[in-house]
């Protein structure tokens, strides 16, 4: 950082979204979730509340269908989720999460608020919760008052 120039809102996020998501895995690791790849995240996240297709999955993660359908084998295998047949497409899966993969979110929010007391160790619980609100109230100023899907960084 050069002296007087405070590093961009940018690089900031890209090092404290790294941040959390290494101490996320390194203690998802430490608690036997040895087999979670990042990219899990995102669909475990899509697919939580109503299931999702894997062509939604393809167009959430920027990859082929080719890619998506690997992505899901390996989280089928795994015991993440299932391919339950779709209601109206027999063609079509949708994609649910299996109650392992209901138990992996559950860690991951537990871990998250480990992670999150650190920074309020750090900062002050109020100042997290600043920021937190602050990030909302600028992604919804900028997204049609609607917070974005979340999405893995391009490649």
């Amino acid at each position: 950082m050069t002296v007087g120039h405070p590093p961009p809102l940018a690089r900031l996020f890209a090092i404290a979204y790294r941040s959390f998501i290494d101490g996320l895995h390194t203690r998802l690791a430490e608690r036997g979730w040895s087999d979670v790849r990042p990219n899990y995240g995102f669909v475990l996240i899509a697919a939580r509340d109503n299931g999702i297709q894997s062509s939604e999955i393809a167009v959430l993660m920027g990859v082929s269908k080719q890619a998506a359908s690997k992505l899901i084998e390996s989280m089928e295998d795994a015991g993440y989720v299932r391919r339950d047949p779709h209601p109206a497409d027999q063609r079509a899966k949708i994609i649910h999460l299996t109650s392992r993969g209901t138990d992996l979110l559950v860690a991951v929010e537990e871990i998250y608020e480990e992670l999150e007391q650190t920074w309020a160790d750090a900062i002050g619980r109020r100042q997290v919760e600043t920021v937190r609100s602050g990030i909302i109230k600028a992604l919804m100023a900028t997204n049609d008052g609607q917070l974005p899907a979340i999405r893995p960084p391009e490649s």
